[in-house]
């Protein structure tokens, strides 16, 4: 199992204080690799830190909200600086804003363009050149079934979901040759704070798990093979991919 060993490598995961972005940071833990993990919450990534250090991972945290261009450049040189260098980035951070198109206010839509989109182009700027100088590195991006599907009541989070996609391809193709790879992973319905309300509605809850073929929601650990494998050598043939972590939600009609 050494291709997906990832000792010795230093993993930055945005949003990684909770939810999918805390169970991919414990899924590259498990597997060796030392974490700096940023979020805007400092009490959460003060409990995240203590989590993943349970596991025997050197982890540090940054509070930081990568929605600002500055900050985001400095909290990928500030983590690449905590152990000397950065293997892996996982762009997990995102917000989301309802309203219908009709009615969506352009500040509610360009706050989640700027968290969701932008600042994934901006950290994988800041990444690039230090993965190139020490010979490569892998990129996650964090997309969602509304990459896919059209949402009515959430179209800034379905817009900015599917122009990761083609975000996503596009680093991909630029740095391959730098031995850069660049995928995607889009979740389906998980348990997290964030889907707390949808989950608690009786109906909407029912349809969820009728509607995935896996017959359940998904939870944080189902995330932690995926980034392993996308962030191990195991997947270094692998780029400018989207996957599915849905328990087939996207193929069910």
């Amino acid at each position: 199992m050494s291709a997906f060993d990832l000792t010795g490598r230093v993993a930055l995961v945005t949003g990684g204080n909770g939810g999918i972005g805390l169970g991919m940071a414990r899924g590259l833990a498990k597997a060796g690799a030392s974490l700096v993990i940023a979020g805007r919450n400092a009490q959460k990534n003060a409990a995240a830190v203590a989590e993943l250090a349970a596991l025997s991972a050197p982890c540090q945290a940054l509070e930081v909200d990568v929605a600002g261009e500055a900050a985001c450049r400095a909290m990928v040189a500030d983590a690449a600086a905590v152990h000397g260098r950065l293997d892996i980035l996982v762009n997990n951070a995102g917000i989301a804003r309802g309203g219908l198109p009709q009615s969506i206010g352009l500040d509610d839509w360009n706050a989640v363009l700027q968290t969701n989109l932008t600042a994934v182009l901006v950290a994988a700027q800041a990444a690039h050149p230090l993965m190139k100088a020490q010979g490569g590195g892998k990129i996650i991006n964090i997309g969602s079934m509304y990459s896919l599907f059209g949402a009515p009541l959430t179209p800034a989070y379905a817009a900015s979901k599917g122009g990761l996609i083609q975000l996503t391809k596009s680093l991909a193709a630029a740095w391959a040759r730098h031995n850069t790879q660049v995928n995607a992973i889009l979740p389906g319905w998980i348990t997290t704070d964030m889907t707390a309300g949808a989950k608690g509605a009786d109906a909407f809850d029912a349809r969820i798990v009728e509607r995935t073929p896996a017959g359940r929601w998904g939870e944080p650990e189902d995330f932690e093979g995926p980034a392993v494998f996308l962030s191990s050598p195991a997947s270094d043939f692998v780029t400018g991919v989207s996957l599915a972590v849905d328990g087939g939600f996207s193929i069910s009609g």
